[in-house]
């Protein structure tokens, strides 16, 4: 679900890959739904690419997504009522318990935690797809 989303350093939000061309790809905005182009010299990651340091290796941000929203009961989550720097960890800790807390800031919180909003405020509330969700259950039966 997040390979075409798109996340493009210096542009504030998030965008959707609509069309790839030929040095650019087009996209629209989540926010607006603004369509410009993005070019070979943009730095522009997908979401699905991304993943969260823990203790123990990766968490693909999909699966981090799940986690934020089941602890937020599906609703956005407002940063700024969190309170402190150390209160966000503290958050996220809830969420991810294993995360790596050398390795990931707490401005990437609060930027996973905004990307999280724009997504539910698009309409896009499913981070993980079906087969992932049941490669990671098996995998997790598979431990036990």
């Amino acid at each position: 679900m997040l390979k075409g989303i798109l996340s493009i350093s210096g542009r504030p939000g998030l965008f959707k890959l609509i069309n790839p061309g030929k040095n650019m790809l087009i996209v629209e905005s989540l926010q607006t739904g603004r369509r410009t182009p993005a070019y070979a010299h943009d730095k522009v990651i997908s979401l699905a690419d991304i993943s969260i340091y823990t203790v123990e290796g990766d968490v693909p941000l999909g699966n981090v997504l799940e986690a934020v929203k089941a602890k937020a009961e599906g609703k956005p989550v407002d940063v700024k009522a969190l309170g402190s720097d150390a209160d966000i960890r503290a958050y996220f800790a809830e969420v991810l318990p294993e995360f790596d807390n050398e390795r990931v800031y707490t401005n990437d919180i609060k930027k996973l935690l905004s990307w999280y909003n724009q997504l539910l405020a698009a309409g896009i509330d499913s981070f993980v797809e079906a087969e992932e969700e049941a490669e990671t259950s098996a995998e997790a039966e598979a431990e036990k």
